[in-house]
């Protein structure tokens, strides 16, 4: 376990804030699997939190960004988003199948309530998070 650095753009708090509480509890779940995981990784020792097209987003030096967010147009669903030009979801789904749910090459979708499958998601995140080390394995080093 590292000692993690953790650059928080000062927006988040509100960014947090501005969810309805059962959304935010859902989010704060998945922003503390990220924590998690980076925290695990001896290669990781800071992971910047910021807001990236409005959604907070978490990037380690050599990772991909990822970003959760729950959206109006969409709301019996909330999300863990991944780099669509990655190989990362269409990764999770050959190691995963149906464990998840997934939205094009672009995400991993939850309903309110459900289940997080966490040690399943933790190494989608870890994947994620190490991503500059591990885009040349076949399956990301799965």
């Amino acid at each position: 376990m590292t000692n993690l650095t953790i650059k928080q753009d000062p927006r988040m708090e509100a960014k947090f804030q501005s969810y309805a509480e059962d959304t935010r509890v859902n989010l704060l779940q998945l922003r503390e699997l990220i924590m998690e995981v980076a925290r695990e990784e001896d290669s990781i020792t800071s992971i910047e939190e910021t807001l990236k097209w409005g959604e907070p987003s978490y990037l380690a030096k050599k990772g991909s960004t990822i970003r959760i967010d729950w959206k109006a147009k969409s709301p019996n669903q909330y999300a863990i988003y991944f780099k669509c030009t990655s190989k990362l979801v269409e990764t999770f789904r050959e190691v995963y199948g149906d464990t998840f749910s997934y939205e094009n090459n672009r995400a991993i979708l939850f309903k309110p309530g459900q289940e997080v499958p966490e040690q399943e998601l933790k190494e989608c995140i870890r994947m994620a998070l190490r991503y500059h080390d591990l885009k040349h394995l076949p399956r990301l080093g799965k």
